[in-house]
């Protein structure tokens, strides 16, 4: 299993150690010490505890987003002399049409 399939305050193994998730990329020991915990790392439930449910993904309304991105867009647009609007344009096009 992975780090972002845990729920927070989930225990499991790594490199020989227990630790407790305490962040997206973060787990602590038992005794308090942080780790950073890389994203491909495959870690292992702790012998005699049930691994906890997959955490499940947030879906994104992607009309929320659109609009989101637009307003941000419009925002920099307003903040931005001649030069940079031509620039921030261009790199809105280039968003929308990696969308597609």
């Amino acid at each position: 299993m992975k780090l972002n399939q845990l729920a927070m305050g989930a225990r499991f193994e790594y490199k020989g150690m227990v630790l407790t998730k305490t962040g997206p990329m973060t787990a602590a020991t038992e005794q308090g010490g942080q780790h950073f915990i890389p994203k491909f790392a495959v870690l292992k439930p702790v012998a005699g505890e049930t691994p906890p449910p997959r955490a499940e993904s947030r879906k994104l309304d992607s009309e929320k987003v659109l609009a989101a991105f637009e307003a941000y867009h419009a925002t920099a647009l307003r903040l931005s002399d001649e030069s940079a609007r031509m620039a921030l344009s261009s790199a809105r096009a280039r968003f929308l049409a990696s969308l597609e």
